[in-house]
């Protein structure tokens, strides 16, 4: 076939193949044009799924009627107008291809009145072809009608779910969208009937009220807010305590200067914040924001405007895992963080003999040492000058302990063992349950942490060096960062063109495998930067170790022991959660048990 120019009508429809992918994806677009035109108010209304009818209505600035036929004309927009403004870009839309490639493939009506006419506008699009623009009573704002999607596609028609299914699409673009957009009021409708009526959220409770309304009541009720600043970035919104984790990501929603994205540095960076709190195989829940220059981040790098790319990514990657990490840190008893207890599901490896041992077997199967063996380990880290034979001022006898003290104590005071399994402890709110090897367990991980941190990472030398094959830019790798490897107790040297030698390895990994564990380094390195394994495989080490040092199931503890791992609880970090993901502890208040006795009824 010769060269030829296409057809206004096909290029418009190839564009809609990129832009208009379902109902969804027109309800995205046009909402996002409410938003850029300063609307205060916007209401979406769809018939059966938006395949019949999506109609979307604004009370933005509205568009004069001499614009409204290049309103919809292909790359025609009021939001750039050189390339300084597209590097610099902070509209929502901005290719100018949104309602040209819906009008291609629907038919597609513009009503729109500005503040300075008497009347609206309106202009209907069939087939590419544009009416001219015509008088309509109308307010301020912009009417948006989008009937029978891809009714000349029929080929395009076929892929589309059921009316429900396409709904429930809808509806999540339009949570995306109110979650990132507070100060808009948003009303959502669906065959006549409206099913979300969000009014402005201006203060934290509102916005929290909001967040429940779209997400359910106890995501709030399991998320704490966060907020923290650098130079160029801000990140807040809300996390979800590690034990409100879903066997989905179906909760993880993140904001980009107000553009809702998916980016695999963010979620990397989210998750790595979560290492050592979330249970295996768990995904967090988040509704986060980051705000930044708009200079740093190329937000056209997908037609959709779904994925976006970072000038500097290990940056945008560091504090996004720095923030959610010291946040967590402080879940501990006492931060008004309340842990909830885990999904049943999410115990399963614990009850069949994972990272829990099994509380079947007998008591000399489970490590030797006597009781005063674990009051030792319990007590050791507070003990003034390392004794280990006496507890110090610290913790006192329970019989010194007057009950009005545990108003200050949020773990309360220890009054019981249950079956050498949990401790029984008694505080102002009522009943706190604490899983003494879960909760040890923590106590020794982030002891042993702060200690190899202050210690440095000490190497290994090999009797033997290992030298294998890499790739080339893996050897270039090595030969750029020898140094950076060297602080995480590696001793790497390039043999050749593709080929590496390990000298030493850092001595907490001693008996690991060193070359898939270098290889596996090298390949994140040259990927995206991230140097990250290295510390994953000494934290798994130390959590093994931690493990293993922690009072077991079947031990009997007085109580000085009990209120000693209370005490430690509440100073330590994570504290509301084990190494694996496991809660901790759990409270339950007077009211809880009044409802188990029907108190009161």
């Amino acid at each position: 076939m010769p060269i030829l120019a296409l057809p206004d009508h096909l290029v418009n429809q190839i564009a809609a193949g990129e832009v208009v992918e379902r109902p969804s994806s027109v309800v995205k677009e046009l909402m996002e044009n409410a938003l850029d035109a300063g609307a205060t108010h916007v209401s979406v209304e769809v018939t059966e799924g938006g395949i019949k009818r999506i109609r979307i209505r604004d009370d933005g600035c509205g568009i004069s009627p001499d614009e409204l036929p290049l309103a919809v004309s292909r790359h025609a927009t009021s939001k750039i107008a050189s390339l300084e403004d597209l590097i610099n870009v902070t509209s929502l839309g901005f290719r100018g291809e949104a309602l040209p490639s819906i009008g291609s493939v629907s038919r597609l009506g513009v009503a729109s009145r500005t503040a300075d006419q008497d009347h609206g506008y309106e202009i209907e699009v069939i087939n590419g072809d544009c009416s001219e623009p015509a008088p309509v009573p109308h307010p301020c704002g912009t009417t948006i009608d989008v009937q029978d999607l891809f009714y000349n596609v029929p080929a395009r028609r076929k892929f589309l779910r059921t009316a429900k299914t396409e709904y429930s699409h809808v509806e999540q673009v339009f949570i995306r969208i109110a979650l990132s957009n507070f100060d808009v009021a948003f009303t959502l409708a669906h065959n006549g009937r409206v099913t979300r009526n969000l009014p402005m959220a201006s203060t934290r409770e509102t916005q929290e009220k909001r967040i429940a309304d779209l997400l359910g009541n106890e995501f709030v009720e399991q998320c704490f807010y966060i907020e923290n600043h650098s130079s160029t970035l801000r990140l807040s919104g809300w996390i979800a305590v590690p034990t409100f984790s879903r066997s989905r990501a179906d909760r993880q929603y993140f904001f980009l200067n107000g553009r809702m994205i998916r980016d695999k540095v963010i979620s990397h960076g989210v998750r790595l914040g979560y290492q050592d709190v979330l249970f295996h195989g768990r995904h967090p829940a988040y509704v986060l924001a980051l705000d930044m220059d708009p200079s740093k981040v190329d937000v056209n790098a997908h037609p959709a405007k779904m994925e976006v790319r970072f000038r500097d990514s290990r940056a945008v990657h560091e504090f996004v895992f720095r923030t959610v990490e010291q946040a967590l840190a402080q879940t501990r008893p006492g931060s008004g963080i309340d842990p909830v207890p885990a999904q049943p599901q999410a115990l399963a490896h614990d009850r069949l003999g994972g990272a829990y041992e099994s509380r079947s077997l007998p008591l000399h199967q489970r490590g030797g040492g006597d009781s005063q063996e674990v009051y030792r380990a319990l007590t050791q880290p507070f003990v003034s000058g390392g004794s280990n034979d006496v507890v110090g001022d610290t913790f006192r006898p329970q019989s010194d302990v007057v009950f009005d003290e545990q108003d200050d104590l949020p773990l309360g005071v220890a009054i019981a063992q249950l079956h050498a399994i949990y401790i029984l402890a008694q505080n102002k709110a009522g009943l706190v349950l604490v899983d003494m090897h879960a909760a040890h367990e923590r106590i020794n991980y982030e002891r042993l942490k702060t200690e190899h941190a202050a210690g440095g990472v000490q190497s290994q030398a090999l009797l033997f060096p290992i030298t294998f094959a890499v790739s080339a830019q893996e050897a270039e790798c090595v030969e750029k960062q020898a140094d950076e490897f060297r602080t995480l107790g590696f001793e790497l040297d390039r043999a050749g063109p593709e080929r590496v030698t390990i000298r030493a390895v850092p001595l907490v990994l001693e008996g690991s495998n060193a070359e898939e564990l270098v290889l596996d380094v090298l390949a994140d390195l040259v990927a995206d930067g991230d140097k990250a394994r290295i510390h994953h495989e000494v934290n798994e080490v130390l959590s093994t170790m931690a493990c293993h040092g922690s009072v077991r199931a079947n031990r009997k503890l007085t109580l000085d022991e009990m209120n000693a791992l209370l005490r430690t609880m509440e100073q330590t970090e994570r504290a509301d959660q084990c190494n694996h993901g496991r809660p901790t502890w759990t409270q339950l208040s007077i009211a809880d048990l009044d409802r188990l006795f029907l108190r009161g009824r």
